[in-house]
């Protein structure tokens, strides 16, 4: 699970997901690490014997993408989902993707245990950083989504011929798709735009509950925070995770903004680690375990690490691969496990 930081080892903890991955080598790093509403009554499902479950929705449907309006037609059969946390998207609003990326090898269904359970037959699995078009053709698509991706037109190009894609927004290139444009985007183009609002309704109201609930929150410092074998690194806002954040009541570190520019993340030398000092500190190891940090010698100095008000995510635990997909059902199941750990690290 999680433990806060002490000069004893700990679990390990790999990487969770940069929405916008700053270099290749981050996005590669990303590659191994990136309560929702099943189908209901109210919608009802589709089901051919060679494709996903598909909630019956209302089209035409148009959704605004970087690329320009995306137009669907009509109800799709078919789904691929390929985008970060897309395939757990559409699963929250009852749709059953016949094709997914795994961006966090879950294996399985290649989906997070929050949403465990949701597929009748598991999808063909696609590839995530350079997709197997022919494959994804085999399955005849009729929507592909792809809200959370790097935004390459290239890629884009190359999907909208095998069905139309929905990609990232304006300001989403590089993974920067937040999780409440996500669901509105993937619930639009599925023609199911109520039951999205209703979906990003809920977790909103979990999060004012989850801030309420720990007032303690309120105004201190955070750092989103990352180790590599490269060395330190932090999340500026606009990314995922200060965005979870910010959404309790956290103010992220000024330090971090300041040097951040147009970047979600920067580098940090290691000169520089006693800047990740903060209130609170949150670490993930990105192809390291949880003890490197833990054991880290620059990283011990840093005031928060000595006083234990840090937060070291074990990468292998389904709660630190939680807070890197940022999903509306991983957000919400996030809430649940990581929240008190950050209140007990304040302590």
């Amino acid at each position: 699970m999680f433990k806060r930081s002490t000069t004893s080892s700990r679990p390990i903890a790999p990487f969770s997901r940069p929405r916008r991955l700053a270099a290749g080598s981050l996005a590669a790093a990303a590659v191994l690490v990136v309560a929702g509403c099943s189908s209901s009554s109210d919608s009802g499902s589709d089901t051919e014997s060679d494709s996903g479950t598909v909630a019956k929705g209302h089209f035409p449907a148009k959704v605004a993408t970087k690329f320009g309006k995306v137009t669907v037609e009509k109800q799709p059969k078919r789904v691929v989902a390929l985008g970060w946390g897309d395939a757990e998207t559409a699963l929250a609003l009852g749709v059953q993707p016949v094709g997914a990326s795994d961006w966090l090898d879950f294996d399985g269904d290649g989906v997070g245990p929050w949403a465990k359970g949701k597929y009748d037959k598991s999808p063909t699995k696609i590839g995530t950083l350079e997709p197997e078009y022919e494959k994804i053709a085999s399955l005849r698509p009729d929507l592909i989504l792809d809200t959370k991706s790097s935004g390459d037109p290239k890629r884009y190009e190359k999907l909208s011929k095998l069905a139309p894609t929905i990609g990232v927004p304006k300001g989403g290139d590089q993974y920067l798709t937040d999780w409440q444009d996500q669901t509105e985007m993937v619930a639009d183009a599925l023609g199911l735009h109520d039951k999205g609002q209703k979906l990003i309704s809920q977790t909103k109201a979990k999060f004012t509950a989850a801030a309420k609930a720990h007032p303690e929150f309120k105004g201190k410092t955070v750092t989103s925070g990352s180790l590599t074998s490269n060395g330190f690194g932090a999340y500026v806002r606009g990314s995922g995770r200060v965005d979870f954040l910010e959404r309790l009541g956290f103010k992220n570190n000024p330090w971090v903004d300041k040097q951040g520019g147009d970047s979600f993340y920067i580098s940090i030398a290691r000169e520089n680690v006693s800047k990740l000092d903060a209130d609170l500190m949150v670490m993930e190891p990105i192809g390291l375990s949880a003890a490197e940090v833990a054991k880290d010698p620059l990283f011990k100095k840093v005031p928060a690490a000595k006083a234990g008000h840090d937060v070291i995510l074990d990468p292998k635990s389904p709660s630190g691969k939680a807070f890197a997909t940022d999903s509306v059902l991983s957000v919400n199941y996030t809430l649940d496990k990581i929240v008190p750990e950050f209140a007990k690290a304040l302590k």
